[in-house]
């Protein structure tokens, strides 16, 4: 289990990331923009030098949902494979079954 001061931090980020998402997807948008003028473009890089740190979705680390892990967690279903492993093989997860051959 990891710490819970570094789920909640990362939960901190998550809702940050979903706060400024349309401020700064529109801020780099006219930031990337080559048909505007490069002194309107580094005003708006500046905009976006202000804005929190955490609200910058790489600063994201994928953890298990269930965990707290922070490695070997699959995209699809935020979870670790050990995690991930145990539901499978109690029947919590629908139509997954463990491999044979």
């Amino acid at each position: 289990m990891a710490k819970k001061s570094s789920i909640e931090k990362n939960a901190k980020r998550r809702r940050l990331v979903q706060r400024y998402a349309a401020k700064r997807a529109r801020l780099l948008e006219i930031a990337n923009d080559r048909e505007r003028p490069p002194e309107e473009r580094f005003a708006v890089r500046l905009k976006l030098a202000e804005m929190p740190r955490n609200s910058a979705k790489v600063r994201i680390r994928n953890r298990c949902d269930l965990s707290g892990r922070p490695r070997g967690v699959y995209r699809q279903f935020r979870l670790s494979r050990i995690a991930l492993r145990e539901l499978a093989l109690s029947g919590q997860i629908p139509g997954m079954v463990k491999s044979s051959w």
